[in-house]
């Protein structure tokens, strides 16, 4: 897949969850306040220079063709990842070694490493201009509340609901803020924390991108993406559903599918390095490794 595609599927998830309501507000007035400015607020917050904590994570993600799970840490450098097993299968010496090699030749070689930093920064850019063109991209109405689900927000958190849909005034400046113009769906708001627990979006007619001229997503794509608070105050993904189709090149089809779900989040130092991300990557997994071996011993 071109990788600009890829970053604007992506983007269509993760500007999703940066329209968390961090302004504190009591329910009273969040009700009170029109949707648009609440939006606003929370997008002026969310683009504030900020430090954010850093954290390892495993993240599981199936699609059609099987599923695997992943060892994810975040790092100053960039992100570092390995594939630990594949359609519930633990990798073997041989492919774990594969992996590591992949990930050490961004330790081996600057001009990688400042590659990946670069696509992860241009990554950030876009989702900031998606967040900057949110409270003039939809139209928004309260829609009731909602009694949190397993796995969305935290138990018994009461969540209120927000519809959104397109403005039929708004006129998107590039091509990044293009998929805005066709995607409607809703919010749930955990209320206490004013903080984004699930958003499901859904694409009403077909969206180009590159004007047209690369291809389009069909109507009918469909995204889920649920957050929690993983640390005391500190919110992420959790989970994310992508089914979409569509045409690259008007040739080629596209047909995404896939579930991720991310858990065991754990804090890392703010300053690892890549190198020494990549380090704990493997001593965790040598204590998953260990761990699974024993269970299997006890069976």
């Amino acid at each position: 897949m071109p990788l600009f595609l890829f970053l604007t599927i992506r983007l269509i998830v993760m500007m999703t969850v940066l329209v968390a309501l961090s302004n504190p507000a009591a329910t009273q007035q969040q009700w009170s306040a029109p949707p648009a400015e609440l939006v606003r607020r929370a997008v002026q917050n969310e683009t504030k220079t900020v430090s954010s904590p850093k954290y390892m994570f495993l993240q599981h993600k199936e699609n059609p063709q099987g599923s695997e799970d992943k060892l994810m840490v975040e790092t100053r450098d960039a992100i570092a990842g390995i594939v630990i097993a594949t359609t519930g299968d633990p990798l073997s010496p041989e492919q774990l070694q594969g992996e590591y090699f992949r990930e050490e030749r961004f330790v081996q070689n600057p001009d990688e490493l400042k590659k990946k930093q670069e696509q992860e920064k241009a990554t950030a850019e876009r989702i900031g201009r998606i967040l900057k063109a949110l409270p003039d991209a939809f139209l928004y109405e309260y829609d009731g509340d909602a009694s949190s689900g397993a796995g969305v927000g935290k138990p018994g958190a009461d969540l209120l609901r927000l519809k959104f849909r397109p403005n039929p005034r708004y006129n998107p400046p590039s091509r990044v803020e293009l998929v805005l113009t066709g995607m409607e769906g809703y919010m749930l708001i955990n209320a206490h924390q004013d903080r984004l627990a699930r958003i499901d979006g859904t694409l009403t007619k077909d969206v180009g991108f590159g004007w047209g001229f690369l291809g389009h997503l069909d109507h009918g794509g469909h995204f889920v993406v649920e957050q929690s608070e993983v640390d005391k105050g500190q919110w992420e993904i959790t989970r994310m559903v992508l089914t979409f189709t569509g045409k690259i090149l008007f040739v080629k089809s596209l047909n995404i599918k896939s579930t991720e779900v991310f858990s065991d989040f754990r804090p890392v130092p703010p300053d690892l390095t890549f190198a020494q991300g990549l380090e704990l990557l493997k001593k965790q997994q040598a204590a998953l490794a260990a761990n699974r071996q024993g269970n299997q011993q006890h069976q």
